[in-house]
């Protein structure tokens, strides 16, 4: 009987033994993190537990190695390994949640109107599960917090409208900022989403990991390492024989390289997919293996605007490949000694099966709210002080293009007629206004007016069903616009 026992324990602390199936293993995963975080109110505990998972408080070492000696890791103050018999478990109960989940994609479905009780999975999905694959982490560099993290100043307005939209959207956080203040600043109510959201929960970038790139290439190409805006990429081996090779970097910056017959996120609901195989997830897998599979001896189409998330993924890792040991210094300092994050923020693998000149690198973030908010203060500062990078910032700006028929195409909080250098620009309503938005999946966006010093920054996990449409025009446009008096 113990010896059952044991195995039961074992397998119930590594899901991923139990089943291949994706689904499953974070269904497994997201159950363990509510039992161990204190959310009884939504577990099953009327039966029996479905697992049972080692209390760690009486071990000294922290290590969780998940191997199926795991408890023989367990080691006390005297440097002695524990006995079985003297370990203590927590049970694991089952979830009482009614949780909708999408099976075809790792986000909400595009249009879905889900639940509250599926909106709690999700933002655990998003912002407290662990990224790794199997019991490896995906983790490429930890930017650690800085020494002297910027602190903000407040003079808060109470404004019903914004609390109204926090309460039936998916707005997870919403801040404003003008004149070195935060004049707004409020989190989704308790009873919606407001008791998952802590201090330093770290809210999942998206599509604005696009504008983060293009702010680290700006202090790639200030350090030197890369000649501007107009250089020609054509020292990268990964990319040589497909449509990018020989390309300006002004081209990926603006998502013009013509390589909409092969990616087009907006055809045959092909978001993060090349046309040629649906199944194939390209950010799920490194650039070699992409270009050899799908792109090796194409061409490049009409330069046209066609926006996608493996451009992104060509730029980050080719500022890796031009700074090499040099990378993880240039984030240093931007993150810790310019933008003055207050929490760390991970830079991540797609996988830990190819080496990093494959191309392996993924320019998604997870940040707090506040650190959003100095990065965006950070871009808005080096573009007033005429500083190397706010000179970069000036010429994308000038070197905008047109998105064409592709505005039509794009949720309300994107549907800007321009966009440059990775970032949305010229917003409707804001014709004399100079905006650099940074937008994402699920209604994440950040406006920055970099000559009134006004910044939105909005985090959102749902938008695009009817009913989780926030107001874009009140939220983001009118505050850009009209500052303070936009508020009531």
């Amino acid at each position: 009987m113990k010896k059952i026992f044991l195995i039961f324990v074992l397998s119930t602390l590594l899901p991923h033994t139990l089943s291949a199936n994706a689904l499953e293993r974070k269904m497994n995963l997201f159950i363990k993190w509510l039992n161990l975080n204190g959310y009884e109110q939504y577990l099953d505990q009327t039966g029996k537990p479905v697992g049972y998972e080692l209390d760690r408080s009486v071990c000294k070492s922290i290590k969780t190695i998940a191997e199926f000696t795991i408890i023989k890791k367990c080691v006390g103050a005297d440097g002695k390994i524990i006995p079985n018999s003297d370990l203590k478990f927590k049970k694991i109960y089952p979830t009482n949640l009614n949780i909708k989940l999408n099976k075809n994609k790792n986000n909400l479905g595009y249009k879905s109107n889900p639940n509250r009780d599926t909106l709690i999975y999700y933002l655990w999905n998003y912002s407290y599960r662990p990224k790794s694959i199997g019991t490896k982490s995906l983790q490429f560099y930890e930017i650690k917090p800085s020494k002297k993290p910027y602190e903000f100043k407040s003079d808060l307005i109470d404004d019903k409208f914004v609390k109204k939209q926090l309460k039936t959207k998916g707005i997870l956080s919403y801040l404003y900022f003008q004149d070195d203040n935060i004049l707004v600043d409020e989190i989704s109510p308790k009873e919606r989403l407001g008791e998952f959201i802590k201090e330093d929960t770290k809210l999942i970038s998206m599509s604005m990991n696009k504008s983060v790139t293009s702010y680290i290439l700006g202090h790639a190409i200030c350090g030197g390492y890369v000649e501007g805006i107009d250089s020609e990429i054509n020292d990268w081996p990964l990319i040589q024989n497909s449509l990018y090779d020989n390309q300006k970097l002004i081209n990926f910056l603006n998502m013009t390289t013509g390589d909409q017959k092969y990616i087009n996120e907006y055809k045959k609901n092909a978001t993060g997919r090349p046309l040629a195989n649906l199944k194939y997830e390209f950010e799920d897998e490194d650039i070699k293996k992409t270009i050899q599979n799908y792109l090796k001896d194409t061409t490049p189409s009409n330069k046209i605007y066609n926006y996608n998330g493996f451009i992104t993924q060509l730029i980050i890792n080719y500022v890796h490949f031009k700074t090499g040991d040099d990378f993880t210094k240039i984030l240093d300092e931007i993150f810790r000694e310019k933008v003055k994050i207050k929490h760390s923020i991970a830079i991540e693998k797609v996988t830990n099966e190819a080496p990093i000149s494959y191309g392996i690198l993924h320019p998604m973030i997870k940040a707090t709210r506040y650190d959003y908010l100095r990065l965006a203060k950070a871009i808005m500062d080096d573009y007033q002080n005429d500083t190397c990078v706010g000179k970069y910032l000036k010429e994308i700006y000038k070197n905008r293009v047109s998105k064409g028929s592709k505005t039509q195409e794009e949720p309300h909080y994107n549907r800007t007629k321009s966009y440059g250098g990775q970032f949305h620009m010229d917003y409707p309503g804001l014709a004399d206004k100079v905006v650099f938005g940074l937008g994402g999946y699920g209604g994440n966006a950040i406006l920055i007016n970099v000559e009134d010093s006004r910044i939105v920054v909005l985090n959102s996990m749902h938008y695009n069903n009817d009913s989780f449409k926030y107001s874009h025009k009140k939220l983001l446009i009118d505050p850009i616009k009209n500052g303070e008096k936009a508020f009531k």
